[in-house]
């Protein structure tokens, strides 16, 4: 039976039966994920760096770098691994891994575990494989072509002679690695693992409560503490009760926790006031006494209904030019007819189901770390800085996350905790409120959006001008950041795959007054829901179909070059020529998802379709919602039909779980998501004024189908997220005439807004 197990690095030598005869093989990666040599391992030559590890037993035992939080990557990686390697999947052991640079990149965010690990993954499985044989082949005296792995065996073809992986692990271990360019990789046909429907490896502890999450990680003699921030960043206390909150049964220490994480700060904590305690619940009664005095801080006037005026102006005002092709002006004064709409989506939060907590213990000079983090690395770096230490003298353990859609990659709360644990000299559990991860998180970007199209006699699109306003992330690191980065300007808005003769797209002025952080899908949220709503605004303008309008804005199958543009274009830091931007792979699952949609078959009165595509962490992916709206104007979603083109499949349960969750999340936001500020504080708190959709709300169905491709793979978590929204209110006009132009569609009642 596969099973996973969180160990040392000394305690995995010990499990691998290091000096008894195990093949060790690992992989170098470098800060870009490159593979470089392998090299065989066995006995005290083992280092920290190994992947693949098999025991006598025939054990064999993989090591997953990336983080698993629901998503499935502690499988997916393994599976890609074991499939090269002809393992029994029964047989499997798989090792969290600490964080350590040798791993290459560990932050599990981006959507890139699987498309940046999977090339990899399967040399390493590929090269034990090619060890095995040969060393069943030496043992034989026969040529190694006459021998094949088969399910933890390698067996002699001409006479079935086999040998299991574990009675090979020691001869193998002796044996030189091949370079990477002589090991031959599977072909599709031959794959085991790679496409099949295999539930994460997880399953039975997260089920059955015995998975460690970071709230779950006891140690002797540990405490526990909570942190009052500032209601406004950038804010600090200036007095505080100490004597109240120690009067509480069970408090023990008040601690000062410095602080420059605000705007500008990066991931260093926000800082504040700490309460020490016996128990959790403790820790929260005392922070309630403390009576703070704050010193506001410059953001103290942040009030998001007057920002949001101000991004609005901007958003009818020139801004940036960052693409432009042909001369919009003249296109649009020449139109028959010309489309003007706003579009506004409020911050958000990422409010995964574990708020951030983290555990530590300074010892020595030396500070281990227990935490559910999406980046162990960065964690790391920033508790070494906090602290002062060398990132050599920090260790970090990655338990299983609760969720994260991108809160847990930014490792504010994992300082919080080491140095609130040197202060006091025993391990410290911190823990955030869900109150706390509403009001003193990393927000994703409000954003106001100008779109003007010129149409021609026939209805054709001639013109397309696109105006985006919002603070980018880049604040967060350099306060005085006011324009998005190419990274952001790329997610949805420069890369529109629309065949328009006349297109230009511009980019204005935002200052950030809270920290701007990536949540799931990052600017493709708002950016996709323009997008998508206006080319429905114009279909209509057109009296068109709206899935022919679409695929009629996309154009011919092609490759798009943005680069003949002059258009600086990250492709999500992949290479342009091994991910190109497809408009026939778009145009397909806008079909398929049509097809499951049963597009253009009669509704009842109140009731209608809506589509919208996006092709988001290099994925192709095109959602249609069902919805009906009643006599009030309350929409129901009865049902989201999505389509997907990843590239490869390793995992089809986990990637259709992912769109399953992705279309919940997108909903949420959708129908739901607002944070807005008052006086520099945000007035949400916790799921009564912050929702998501539950059950009632849920579409009773849900479709995926994934589309079978050779090419390389691509994103998964995120992908399904910035289609779901102008789905809905694409839906939403269809079925009742009104245009949702702003985010949520519900107020806090119910209500439909606007």
């Amino acid at each position: 039976m596969i099973r996973v197990e969180n160990v040392s690095r000394r305690s995995f030598l010990k499990v691998m039966g290091m000096g008894t005869g195990a093949l060790v093989l690992g992989c170098r990666i470098d800060a870009e994920g490159a593979v470089g040599t392998a090299r065989a391992m066995a006995g005290p030559a083992f280092e920290p760096n190994a992947f693949i590890a098999v025991s006598p037993d025939g054990t064999v035992t993989i090591v997953a770098h990336r983080s698993e939080m629901g998503q499935g990557s502690r499988t997916g990686l393994p599976m890609v691994v074991a499939d090269e390697m002809e393992a029994d999947w029964d047989r499997v052991v798989i090792v969290q891994a600490d964080g350590d640079g040798r791993y290459g990149s560990q932050n599990t965010d981006g959507s890139r575990s699987m498309r940046q690990f999977y090339q990899p993954m399967r040399e390493v499985g590929a090269t034990a494989r090619h060890m095995l044989v040969a060393a069943a082949a030496t043992s034989w005296g026969v040529d190694a072509s006459e021998c094949e792995a088969r399910l933890h065996e390698v067996i002699h073809k001409p006479t079935e002679r086999s040998l299991g992986f574990g009675e090979l692990a020691a001869d193998a271990a002796t044996l030189p690695v091949p370079s990477p360019e002589s090991v031959e990789l599977k072909s599709r046909d031959q794959f085991r693992y790679i496409g099949s429907e295999t539930s994460v490896v997880d399953l039975p502890d997260f089920v059955t409560g015995r998975g460690i999450y970071g709230a779950d990680v006891r140690l002797p003699d540990m405490v526990f503490a909570a942190i009052a921030h500032c209601p406004s960043v950038n804010g600090r206390a200036i007095g505080y009760d100490a004597d109240a909150a120690l009067a509480v049964p069970g408090v023990q220490q008040v601690v000062d926790v410095p602080g420059d994480g605000g705007v500008g700060g990066g991931f260093q904590t926000l800082g504040g006031v700490a309460v020490v305690a016996d128990t959790t619940w403790a820790a929260f009664q005392g922070r309630e006494r403390l009576a703070i005095q704050w010193e506001p801080g410059p953001h103290a006037a942040y009030d998001s209904a007057t920002y949001r005026q101000r991004l609005e102006a901007a958003a009818e005002a020139p801004a940036h030019v960052v693409r432009e092709s042909g001369d919009v002006d003249s296109a649009l004064r020449s139109a028959d007819r010309v489309v003007r709409a706003s579009y506004y989506v409020p911050h958000l939060a990422q409010a995964p189901m574990e708020p951030p907590c983290a555990t530590a213990r300074f010892e020595g000079g030396r500070c281990e770390v227990w935490a559910p983090t999406q980046n162990p690395m960065g964690a790391r770096d920033e508790v070494a800085r906090a602290l002062g230490i060398g990132p050599d003298d920090v260790t970090v353990h990655v338990t299983l996350l609760g969720g994260g859609f991108g809160r847990k990659s930014k490792p504010d709360y994992v300082v919080e905790a080491a140095l609130v644990a040197r202060h006091v000299g025993v391990p410290v559990q911190l823990v955030w409120a869900r109150e706390d991860d509403i009001r003193f998180g990393y927000f994703h970007a409000v954003s106001a959006q100008q779109l003007e199209g010129g149409l021609d006699r026939e209805g054709n699109c001639v013109a397309w001008l696109h105006r985006s306003v919002f603070p980018t992330i880049i604040a967060t690191f350099n306060a005085s950041a006011r324009r998005a980065s190419p990274n952001e300007l790329g997610l949805g808005l420069i890369d529109v795959p629309f065949a328009v003769p006349n297109l230009r797209v511009e980019n204005g002025d935002a200052e950030a007054h809270v920290r701007i952080g990536w949540m799931r899908s990052v600017s493709n949220i708002h950016h996709g829901f323009a997008v998508g709503s206006f080319v429905d605004e114009l279909a209509a303008a057109a009296g068109r179909d709206a899935k022919t309008y679409l695929l009629d804005m996309i154009g011919p199958g092609r490759t798009i070059d943005l680069a003949a543009d002059g258009v600086e274009y990250t492709n999500y830091g992949e290479p342009i020529d091994q991910y190109p931007l497809d408009t026939a792979r778009l145009r397909n699952v806008i079909e398929v998802a049509a097809e499951a949609a049963d597009w253009g078959s009669p509704r009842p009165d109140g009731r209608a379709l809506g589509i919208a595509a996006h092709r988001t962490f290099l994925t192709y992916v095109a959602v249609v919602a069902d919805v009906s709206v009643d006599d009030e104007g309350l929409p129901t979603v009865h049902g989201v039909y999505s389509a997907l083109d990843c590239g490869v499949v390793v995992n089809r349960d986990r990637v259709r779980a992912q769109i399953e969750g992705a279309v919940i999340y997108g909903m949420s936001l959708a129908l739901h998501g607002r944070i807005t500020a008052r006086e520099g504080a945000i007035e949400q708190s916790n799921f009564h004024d912050y929702p998501v959709v539950r059950m009632p709300e849920a579409p009773r169905t849900m479709e995926v189908r994934l589309i079978d491709s050779d090419a390389l793979p691509t994103g998964v978590g995120e992908p399904g997220v910035p289609a779901v929204a102008p789905a809905i209110t694409n839906a939403i006009y269809a079925a009742s005439g009104k245009r949702i132009r702003e985010l949520p569609i519900l107020d806090l009642g119910g209500a439909r807004r606007g």
